[in-house]
């Protein structure tokens, strides 16, 4: 169903489009389980350049799917194609840095690539064409360094995949510029309350993997009082990183990108806000499980930084984006950082389930007043679009 709006129309979200967020979904168990086995320094940065590129292929694919509509034969076909190649890659995950290197890195390639060319040869406009001609830029200079990195030895192979993920962050992070060739993205049509909802849900399916993975572990730890009491305490963690943002927060985004000049750059911020949740969110997944896993036992530095860790990386992601769109609702977000950084640093000599008991004050508190800062700002941004005029 469309409506009007604005320079383009607005679209429901497509039962194909949630079908394709499952494969990427799938992804955050396989980054999960990589941090998991390989719970380093080194493991944590290869588990972090595996996400970047997982994530931008759903991102760049779900913007296209978004441009260019999702209705249309030939953009339904292209987002099955990349589905079935997204499925390959992140099966590959566990082994990109080992044996699998090709298996990750080929579909990788041909997603990217030719998701842009796709863009940049069918874009409804010369001014959107010429922004998919632009990312194809460094897209092609971040595939040298993936190719490259594939063609080592796996001992080697990190510092090319992280030269590679840090040009295709700062890529996305920056809205691919490239000199002499300047873009409004104010005066692009997009269906900008199309892609908010689409990232809106893949965070929701995003947390529900989460709750999957523990109750995975539950499933197969003992019954007993301490596995019940740390299983208890996963699930108050993960169900106020819920309300950190949809207890009203997505009202204020909502909000936001329909009163904005320029919602497409809003958008892209919360797409660059996405990457550091997805990576919270994996973070917070292993240490749930070290948790259920081994409830009695003493805590450690490990334990410490994926817990606490976990959730400051998704609240200071979400920090960041209020900050650059609406200016408010990130001082919140910042102080329960500061909290989970002070209780990292005493974690360590807590036991384990001291240490989640106290993750669980700071993240209910966190919620209880994002939820009262979040309806006001919702209250002033509907009132202050009322009274713009027309």
């Amino acid at each position: 169903m469309r409506a009007a709006q604005g320079q383009g129309f607005r679209r429901a979200v497509s039962p194909l489009e949630l079908f394709f967020d499952l494969v990427f979904v799938f992804a955050l168990t396989q980054l999960s389980h990589h941090l998991l086995v390989h719970p380093t320094w080194r493991g944590a940065a290869e588990t972090a350049v595996l996400l970047i590129a997982v994530f931008g292929t759903w991102a760049f694919t779900s913007f296209e799917a978004t441009l260019l509509d999702i209705d249309r034969p030939r953009t339904r076909l292209t987002v099955l194609i990349v589905m079935g190649l997204g499925l390959f890659m992140n099966a590959a995950i566990s082994r990109a840095f080992t044996t699998a290197a090709w298996c990750f890195v080929a579909p990788l390639l041909v997603i990217m690539l030719g998701v842009q060319a796709l863009a940049a040869l069918t874009g409804p406009s010369a001014e959107l064409r010429l922004h998919y001609a632009r990312s194809l830029v460094w897209t092609g200079a971040s595939a040298v360094l993936w190719v490259a990195g594939a063609a080592q030895d796996a001992g080697a192979r990190l510092p090319w995949w992280g030269a590679a993920a840090v040009v295709d962050l700062a890529g996305t992070l920056l809205a691919h510029p490239l000199a002499g060739r300047v873009i409004r993205s104010g005066d692009l049509p997009f269906d900008s309350e199309h892609m908010l909802e689409r990232l809106r849900l893949f965070l929701i399916l995003l947390l529900g993997e989460t709750v999957l993975t523990a109750g995975a572990t539950m499933a197969q730890a003992a019954f007993d009082p301490p596995t019940v009491t740390a299983s208890a305490g996963v699930f108050v963690a993960l169900v106020c990183l819920w309300a950190a943002y949809f207890g009203g927060g997505e009202d204020v985004v909502a909000v936001h990108v329909a009163t904005t000049s320029d919602p497409i750059r809003s958008v892209r911020w919360g797409i660059n806000a996405t990457y550091g949740a997805l990576a919270g969110l994996v973070a917070l997944s292993v240490g749930n499980e070290l948790i259920i896993s081994h409830p009695l036992h003493h805590g450690s530095p490990t334990v410490a930084l994926l817990l606490f860790g976990g959730p400051a990386l998704y609240l200071v992601s979400q920090a960041w984006y209020y900050h650059a769109t609406t200016g408010h609702a990130w001082a919140e977000r910042l102080a329960a950082c500061a909290a989970c950084a002070g209780a990292a640093a005493v974690a360590p000599l807590l036991p384990r389930l001291a240490a989640l008991a106290l993750l669980d004050v700071i993240l209910l508190v966190t919620a209880a007043a994002l939820a009262r800062v979040h309806r006001r700002l919702a209250d002033a941004l509907k009132a202050g679009s009322a009274g713009s005029p027309a």
